[in-house]
């Protein structure tokens, strides 16, 4: 099924807002941590291009009609992927990430309503047609991971509006049988705080 276009418009915007931030980047912070441990700004910027490409790859084998893995490598191919790719220069890094995320988004747009409902593979099958909400997840958590200003508290409110949902759900499933509630301090936080508890964020 062809995603909403809210999500659709929800990525766009999140591209646009970490291209923003990307404008005074330069080498000597690319180098510095991130907020992911072990990783380097330089890390997270090249784990949001190769995730876009993986998104591509998986979007145009749907419309091929094919089942294709996302990482053709697995993780392994992955992890070496962003290793090799997190010291290139400023420029490098940041061309990177602008091409990848304007060639998915090109992508979208050539899909049909038959390859959106396809599969692919990422250590497990799934659906193409969740992947724009993923990606927008991809673009406002490690936005955030950057470490550049841009917080979970300036994801928009319809990306945290679905995240609450949806990260809630995978909580409850997680837990011991009964035990549905949220632990009262999560459920005193603001939503996008409780978004960013829910994924280990905060």
């Amino acid at each position: 099924m062809r995603p909403e276009p809210e999500v659709f418009d929800g990525v766009r915007a999140g591209h646009i807002r970490l291209s923003s931030t990307l404008d005074s980047l330069d080498d000597e912070t690319a180098r510095t941590p991130s907020l992911l441990p072990g990783w380097t700004v330089g890390h997270v910027l090249t784990h949001i291009a190769r995730n876009a490409e993986s998104h591509e790859r998986a979007l145009l084998g749907a419309m091929r009609g094919e089942v294709v893995a996302r990482y053709p490598g697995g993780s392994a191919q992955r992890d070496a992927d962003i290793e090799q790719g997190s010291d290139r220069p400023v420029d490098a890094l940041v061309a990177d990430v602008r091409a990848t995320s304007a060639r998915l988004e090109a992508t979208w747009d050539e899909m049909t309503d038959e390859a959106w409902d396809g599969q692919c593979t990422s250590g497990g099958p799934e659906r193409v047609d969740s992947l724009p909400f993923a990606r927008w997840r991809e673009v406002e958590v490690h936005h955030a991971d950057l470490g550049l200003g841009y917080t979970s508290k300036n994801w928009p409110a319809g990306y945290v509006r679905r995240e609450l949902a949806a990260a809630a759900m995978a909580w409850r499933a997680r837990m011991p049988l009964g035990l549905t509630e949220l632990p009262a301090t999560a459920q005193a936080l603001s939503p996008a705080d409780r978004v960013a508890w829910l994924l280990g964020e905060s």
